[in-house]
């Protein structure tokens, strides 16, 4: 099953391998997730992922080897859909990734994606996606989005 992942659940997941996050990250692991990226998406974790900040929480090689394990295990897409009205504009990647690819968007942030912006995709928190995940247990549970 395919999703797009904001950078924020994604981090989460790393440094809380416990709670929704980590259990994403899991699913992504073991294959049961694959994650759809452009450049743009595939850019904002790099950068992330090698803030000095995070040597804190893991080494140099580990973020590289986790870099290294996102360029080679997600699914690359160009966007067709243009987003706008976004409060944060870093965030229309996400979005126009997750529409043009009709799958959901999982994020911790839900206010940076207001309704009105949305333009039909289906955008969750992590918990809410792995209740879903573990309530039905099949794929066509998962809220999906298709561009209106």
């Amino acid at each position: 099953m395919k999703i797009v992942l904001d950078t924020n659940v994604l981090i989460s997941g790393m440094l809380s391998p416990s709670g929704p996050p980590g259990k994403i990250i899991d699913l992504l692991r073991s294959g049961a997730l694959q994650l759809v990226v452009d450049d743009r998406i595939l850019s904002e974790y790099t950068d992330v992922l090698r803030r000095e900040y995070f040597l804190r929480y893991f080494g140099r090689s580990e973020r590289e080897n986790v870099i290294e394990y996102l360029v080679r295990n997600s699914y690359y897409t160009l966007s067709r859909v243009v987003a706008h009205d976004i409060p944060d504009p870093g965030d229309i990647p996400f979005l126009e990734i997750a529409l043009t690819e009709g799958v959901p968007l999982i994020t911790g942030n839900l206010k940076h994606y207001p309704e009105k912006a949305r333009m039909g995709c289906m955008i969750v928190s992590p918990k809410h996606f792995i209740d879903q995940l573990v309530a039905r247990r099949d794929d066509d549970a998962v809220p999906s989005c298709t561009p209106d």
